[in-house]
């Protein structure tokens, strides 16, 4: 869950124009900016940002929001990754409650088992030479292996001297345990363990290495309420503060790539966890780092992953961060290049030996095809197509595009012709022209309204007239805003979003766009409650004169005196 206040402070320090037009190039238009809508064709510009009110409104298909709003619908972004998005850019950090996805809170039974098992592990390694000799063996100190938590789990059951109730639930709900048919056991037996922690450190599995021959090499916790084989990152809580003294992150294979590179002074590596890349470890990479490095060996199977990395990074791209990937010579990897050729020739093989993601697209794309054929430049095409389509970042598209175009000897926009489209944006089905709603007294109170919350109070809602179409909801706009307190208006339009009064809210920002910066809110805010105010007691006048005398209460005669002394 994101805090409120976080998204105020947020919202407060972005740029709406910034962030737009990094995406969608903007023009200047009197007080505020235009361009074609990102989200539905048209030719004459009909969105329309406004800096003074952070808010953006088409006026062809309805499209509206703050930039939070814009990146959810034009990078196709969820709410936590947009957030996280905007913060990166503000030099904001994430709270750490905001930092995993929000799930069912798991039981306090797990952690402690996790826990204890962590512990019980780590005194496990210093009391075994053969796994002190292997990590040894790789080059590993003391130091580091503390650091990553490393234990070590021996052959047998046992666990079951370490918990007193061996037949917890929460030992098999953890992961750490595996009911048989017959009986209970250690999920990991003869193993060097690696705790895997979340963004705050706490330990939500294992993953354990077999120490001599074996199958499986690698055997991780399985999904438990804690722990999402396809969203967690092995070392990232370990790495954070050097990838952002770095200014990148190299994605390993293994566990073991991460400690021995950290160990050589490589503090900036993190691996997935027996799975190929997920757009979601794109995505939380892609947040900590603008330059996301994916290391494979150089053998067939290195570049095939390699691949599967790439397919899965492109709906995480956006434009102004890298993505590259580094093919070491075949029989190497991470671990064993450093150790062979050291700290500072790895790093240099990191600057200058990395390939792009759009140049390894492009390669791999005309790998064994002959382009001299129209045959072959037909099949690439068809395999480009699903691929350029799920690009988020449309710059870099655009720009792939161009570069297949060339290489295909056709014209840019020829390929749009034979099918390959930029990635698909939120379209309006058949939009039609948005007819603005009257300007009316209530409209423009609402409007004035919303750029002061507090003044809620100065109004009573049984002022308002009921016969007009927008009485009821304002009168419910004014309850809200009681509530809420003291916001801006993009900060309301956030906080609206999912609610009755949304629609409502939407409106009255679009209205905003006509105002000018001068406007004198305050004075316009008492005019119009005088005039509902007024307008009110005639109505009220009219209604008790319209009644027989005698049906009135004391206390309504007495009104209607009061009334007709102010007339």
């Amino acid at each position: 869950m994101i805090p409120r206040d976080f998204i105020d402070t947020l919202l407060a320090r972005v740029d709406i124009v910034d962030v737009i037009d990094r995406r969608v190039p903007l023009k200047k238009a009197g007080q505020n900016y235009q361009a074609c809508c990102p989200f539905h064709s048209e030719k004459t510009p009909s969105f329309t940002v406004s800096p003074t009110k952070q808010f953006y409104h088409c006026f062809g298909c309805g499209a509206h929001g703050t930039a939070l709003g814009f990146l959810m619908e034009y990078e196709h972004m969820g709410f936590p990754d947009a957030v996280g998005s905007l913060a990166q850019d503000a030099g904001l950090q994430m709270p750490e409650t905001a930092l995993e996805p929000e799930r069912p809170k798991p039981p306090p039974a797990l952690w402690d088992a996790l826990g204890q098992a962590a512990q019980f592990y780590k005194q496990q390694l210093k009391q075994t030479p053969r796994a002190i000799d292997y990590l040894k063996r790789r080059g590993l100190t003391g130091t580091i292996a503390a650091r990553y938590g490393i234990g070590y789990a021996p052959d047998g059951s046992p666990l079951k001297q370490v918990f007193a109730d061996y037949a917890a639930d929460a030992l098999a709900a953890s992961g750490l345990v595996v009911d048989g048919d017959h009986r209970r056991y250690d999920r990991f037996r003869d193993r060097i363990m690696f705790p895997i922690r979340n963004v705050k450190g706490q330990i939500i599995g294992f993953g354990g290495r077999v120490l001599d021959q074996g199958d499986p090499k690698y055997l991780n916790s399985p999904e438990t309420p804690l722990f999402h084989k396809g969203s967690e990152i092995y070392g990232l809580f370990e790495a954070r503060a050097a990838i952002k003294a770095a200014g990148r992150a190299i994605v390993v294979e293994g566990y073991m790539d991460v400690v021995a590179l950290a160990q050589h002074g490589v503090e900036f590596a993190v691996a997935t966890l027996g799975t190929a890349t997920t757009p979601i470890h794109a995505r939380v990479l892609l947040r900590h780092t603008d330059r996301l490095i994916y290391a494979f060996d150089g053998d067939n199977a290195g570049r095939k992953a390699a691949w599967r990395a790439l397919e899965n990074t492109l709906e995480a791209l956006q434009d102004g961060k890298e993505v590259s990937f580094l093919f070491l010579p075949e029989g190497e990897d991470p671990d064993s290049y450093t150790r062979s050729h050291g700290h500072d020739v790895f790093l240099r093989l990191l600057d200058d030996a990395t390939l792009p993601l759009s140049a390894f697209l492009v390669r791999e794309l005309a790998r064994n095809r002959r382009l001299d054929s129209q045959e072959g430049r037909a099949s690439l095409i068809k395999d480009a197509r699903p691929l350029l389509e799920k690009i988020a970042a449309p710059v870099l598209a655009s720009l792939i595009r161009r570069h297949l175009a060339e290489l295909l000897h056709l014209q840019a926009d020829e390929l749009g012709h034979l099918g390959v489209k930029p990635a698909t944006r939120r379209h309006v089905t058949a939009p039609l022209p948005q007819r603005r709603p009257a300007p009316s007294l209530l409209r423009n109170f609402a409007c004035i309204l919303l750029m002061n919350p507090l003044r809620a109070g100065e109004v009573e809602p049984q002022w308002l007239d009921t016969e007009d179409p927008l009485g009821h909801r304002v009168s419910e706009l004014i309850v809200w805003l009681r509530e809420v307190g003291a916001l801006n208006p993009q900060t309301l339009t956030q906080a609206a979003q999912g609610g009755p009064l949304e629609s409502l809210v939407n409106e009255l920002m679009a209205d905003f766009l006509d105002k000018d910066e001068n406007w004198d809110w305050n004075t316009e805010f008492d005019d119009a409650v005088m005039k509902i105010r007024d307008n009110w007691r005639r109505r009220r006048e009219e209604s008790l004169r319209n009644r027989p005398l005698n049906s009135l209460s004391d206390m309504e005669r007495n009104e209607l005196i009061q009334l007709l002394a102010r007339s």
